[in-house]
C-alpha cells in the first residue's frame, strides 16, 4: 500500500465525513507552485490553496517573519494585550482600501467570521435587519453566512433553519441571459413585497462569484448598487475574501467599478496561507459597534499579522498585481486553444487577473451544464501531475487560482498535461 493510500485510510477512519478531500495526496512539502506528496510524486499547483497563497508555498520573506514572530511570541489575544505588528497591517489595509473616506479596520480568522462581522456591524451602523446578497454567492459555512451564501449543495443541505430577514437575487451573467436591469428590478420588486428599503441594512456582493463559478459583477451593477445604497442609507459589503491582495489585477476587485464599498470583508490571500480575515470600511461605520462588540480570541493572530506584513512587501517587490494579468493572459489562450479543439463543449472562458474559470456545456448550450466532464477533470488531474479545482451554481466550471508568482513555463508545462486531460476525458 502506498504512503497517500495508507494516510487516506486513516483519515476516512479519523475524521468526519463531511470535510471531506478532493484529492487522496497527501502533501510533504511545497515550494512556489508545486506540491510534492508523501511518495514523492510532484504536481503543479492551479489552486493554491482555494487563491491563498499568492505569494506562492513557502515564500522566503513569509519564512522568515513568521519564524521571528514565532520567536518572539506566538498568541496575546489582540484584545487583551496589542502589538505593533496588528496596528501596522490594519494602517496598511486602510491606506489601500478604495476610496478617500477614512478608515478603520478589525482582524478576526476566517473569510466567514469577516462577514459575520460585516453584517453585524452594518446592523449596528443603521439599526435595521435586512440583508440582501445574491444568487450563487459564497460567503462562509457559519449559520449566517451559510443563509447569505445562494447555493443549496452542498453548503447548505441538512443545515437549516437559516436566519431571517436574508434576500436573494439573480446575479447578472450575459452568458445564462441575465442583465443588470434583471438584478435590480429583483431588488426592488424586494422592496415592494418583501422589506422596505428603510429596514435593509446591507447588501453583500462578490466583485466575481468564487464558489459560484467566476462571473463578474459588471461596472454598471456595482455603480448601480452604490447608488441605490446612498439612496436609501443602505451599507455597501463588498465580499473580496477571494478576489484580494492582486488576485484579478487589482490589489482588489471592486476598483475596477470605481466605486467605494462601506465595508470590505478580506481573507484568503492576505496572509500567504495563516488563518487570518479583516474587515476594513469606513471608519464611521465601523466604529459603530460598542467597545468588546467585535472580536475573537484568535482574531488578528501575531503570527498571521506578520505573515500578512511580509505578504504586502513580496507583492510590491515582486510587482505581483501586475504580474496576475500576464498569468492570466498565458492561461486564457491556452484554454481558448481548447475551446477551438472542441467546439460546443467550453461554453465560456473568463479570465479577471490570476482567476480564470472555463465553463463546460453540452452542445454549446448554456443551459445544458456538463459536470460530468468536470467530474472526470477532477478525477484525473492527479495522474497528470495537476491540483484543480471545480465550482459553479451547476458544478460545471473549472477555476484556475495559481499562485501570482508561478512562471509562464510552469503554466505551459502544467497546461500541456491538461491538455492531455482534457482531449483523454472527452475521448
Amino acid at each position: 500500500m502506498s504512503r497517500n493510500s495508507e494516510l487516506q485510510a486513516r483519515k476516512v477512519a479519523a475524521v468526519a465525513r463531511g470535510q471531506g478531500n478532493m484529492f487522496s495526496n497527501f502533501v510533504d512539502h511545497a515550494l512556489n507552485a508545486e506540491l510534492w506528496d508523501v511518495d514523492g510524486k510532484r504536481y503543479i499547483d492551479f489552486g493554491a490553496g482555494i487563491a491563498v497563497v499568492n505569494t506562492g508555498h513557502s515564500h522566503p520573506k513569509v519564512v522568515a517573519a513568521v519564524k521571528q514572530q514565532v520567536e518572539n511570541f506566538s498568541h496575546t489575544c489582540i484584545m487583551v494585550n496589542p502589538y505593533e505588528s496588528g496596528v501596522t497591517l490594519a494602517e496598511k489595509l486602510n491606506a489601500l482600501a478604495p476610496g478617500d473616506t477614512p478608515k478603520k479596520t478589525i482582524f478576526v480568522s476566517t473569510g466567514a467570521e469577516a462577514v459575520e462581522n460585516a453584517v453585524k456591524i452594518a446592523r449596528a451602523h443603521t439599526g435595521r435587519r435586512g440583508i440582501i446578497a445574491f444568487n450563487g454567492g459564497f460567503h462562509g459555512r457559519t449559520n449566517m453566512t451559510m443563509g447569505l451564501t445562494g447555493k443549496i449543495t452542498p453548503y447548505k443541505n441538512l443545515f437549516g433553519p437559516f436566519p431571517g430577514e436574508i434576500y436573494h437575487v439573480p446575479f447578472p451573467s450575459d452568458f445564462h441571459e441575465v442583465s443588470v436591469a434583471d438584478s435590480m428590478i429583483a431588488i426592488e420588486k424586494l422592496f415592494k413585497v418583501d422589506i422596505a428599503p428603510t429596514d435593509v441594512a446591507a447588501i453583500l456582493i462578490e466583485p466575481i462569484q468564487g464558489e459560484g463559478g467566476f462571473y463578474y459583477a459588471p461596472v454598471e451593477l456595482m455603480q448601480a448598487l452604490r447608488a441605490m445604497c446612498d439612496k436609501h442609507g443602505i451599507v455597501l459589503i463588498a465580499d473580496e475574501i477571494q478576489t484580494g491582495f492582486g488576485r484579478t489585477g487589482k490589489m482588489f476587485c471592486t476598483e475596477y467599478s470605481g466605486i467605494e464599498p462601506d465595508l470590505m470583508t478580506m481573507a484568503k490571500g492576505i496572509a500567504g496561507g495563516y488563518p487570518l480575515s479583516a474587515v476594513v470600511g469606513k471608519a464611521e461605520i465601523m466604529d459603530a459597534p460598542l467597545p468588546g462588540g467585535l472580536g475573537g480570541t484568535y482574531g488578528g493572530s501575531p503570527v498571521a499579522c506578520a505573515a500578512a506584513l511580509a505578504v504586502l512587501e513580496v507583492m510590491e517587490e515582486e510587482n505581483l498585481v501586475a504580474r496576475s494579468n500576464e498569468v492570466g493572459a498565458v492561461f486564457g489562450k491556452r484554454l481558448q486553444a481548447i475551446a477551438d479543439r472542441h467546439p460546443g463543449l467550453v461554453g465560456e472562458i473568463r479570465v479577471k487577473g490570476a482567476m480564470i474559470a472555463m465553463e463546460l456545456v453540452k452542445n454549446g448550450d448554456a443551459h445544458q451544464p456538463n459536470p460530468e466532464l468536470i467530474q472526470k477533470l477532477i478525477a484525473g488531474a492527479a495522474e497528470h501531475g495537476l491540483i484543480l479545482l471545480s465550482c459553479g451554481f451547476y458544478s460545471n466550471v473549472i477555476r484556475f487560482l495559481p499562485p501570482l508568482t508561478i512562471g509562464d513555463d510552469l503554466i505551459h508545462e502544467g497546461m500541456d498535461q491538461f491538455d492531455l486531460l482534457f482531449d483523454k476525458s472527452v475521448s
